[in-house]
Order: structure tokens, then sequence, then C-alpha cells
């Protein structure tokens, strides 16, 4: 494939990243949010539009990614991530500074990403999970910073363990897994600090 039959990236760089940015900024502000991301760029599968458009703005040639088995098959998605971003690839999942997930039900375990460190937590790999659906599927219930009381949403998640999963975030603290969810062009993120509300 050559570089013109690549997908396209932002049409205007600048512009389209800050818009991204707040949009990521929002919802880590406010968990369990679903934010629309408005920017738009080329899609190569099996990335959804909001996978893309958050690769596009976070990732540079500083921030290793992983791919899952899912991404890594679809040769277009590591030539448009390096055509694009210049983020370079790993296969060591604890090397990665962001994983895109695009089959969550064969999600490695947690520990195999980086968790970060006491001096530094904010090394550990934040997830962009790509998910069936959001506002529709099983209902969460959530309780951290950034939630008034506790918030609820829906989600169709292939992982049907993933917050069970991420209780290991509350032992952790303030090392942990930041996770992303991504739903065509929509997205929600989970921060470290979030808790699923157990129980009726």
């Amino acid at each position: 494939m050559s570089i013109t039959e690549l997908a396209a990236g932002f049409a205007d760089p600048v512009l389209a990243s800050q818009s991204v940015f707040r949009t990521i900024m929002d919802a880590m502000a406010r968990p369990g949010s679903i934010q629309r991301i408005a920017a738009a760029s080329g899609t190569p599968s099996p990335l959804m539009r909001g996978s893309a458009a958050l690769a596009l703005a976070l990732f540079d040639h500083d921030t290793p990614i992983w791919l899952d088995k899912t991404m890594a098959e679809a040769g277009e998605v590591a030539r448009w991530l390096k055509f694009h971003t210049g983020a370079p690839l790993t296969s060591d999942p604890s090397a990665a500074s962001f994983a895109l997930i695009g089959a969550a039900d064969a999600l490695p375990s947690l520990d195999s990403f980086a968790l970060g460190t006491a001096e530094y937590p904010d090394r550990s790999t934040t997830l962009i999970i790509q998910v069936a659906g959001l506002g529709a599927g099983e209902a969460f219930r959530l309780q951290g910073p950034g939630i008034k009381g506790e918030t609820q949403f829906q989600a169709s998640l292939q992982t049907a363990d993933l917050f069970d999963r991420l209780a290991v975030n509350a032992t952790l603290f303030p090392r942990g897994i930041d996770v992303v969810l991504v739903d065509d062009d929509r997205i929600v993120a989970i921060p470290r600090t979030t808790r699923l509300v157990e129980g009726d």
C-alpha cells in the first residue's frame, strides 16, 4: 500500500487535536459520561472513528503503542499510525503508553500493562477499548472524583468482568490503569479513581 492509499488524518491537525483533547479531558473529568468526538478523520478498519481521532490527538513519537491481535493483524492500522503519528509500536504491553484494543473479549491481564510507579504514576498504559455499544446494554453504577454521589451509564462490554478487573486500581493508587471506552465517535472515560458501585 502506498502513502496515497492510506486513510487521511485530520483535515486541520491543530484545531482538530485541540477539539479532541478537550473532549477527552471532559470525559476524564466526568467519568461515565458519554462524550462525542466531533473531529473527523480517515479511519482504517478496524479502528472506530473515536479511536482514530484519539490516536491522532494523543499519540506521538514519544508514546509507544501496543496493538491487540485484532488491530495488529490489520496491517493498515500500523501503517496509518506510523505515518500520521510517528508513534512506535511495541510488542511488549508493559512498555506501552497506550494500548488499542479491538477485541475486548481477548483483553490480556491488566498486570501485563504498565501500571506506573510511585514516583511516576502517569507512566502507565491507557487502554483504548472498542465496545459494541455505549448508552445501551448492561447498566453500571460508578462513584469517584468527578461524580456527584454516583452516576449510571450503560455499555455493551465484550469483557463482562472489566470493572472487576479494574478494582485492582484501588489497591494500586496512585498507580493504575486508565480506560477509554469507544463506540464509533462516542467515548466514555473510566479513570483509575473511578469505582464500580456494588449491589442494588
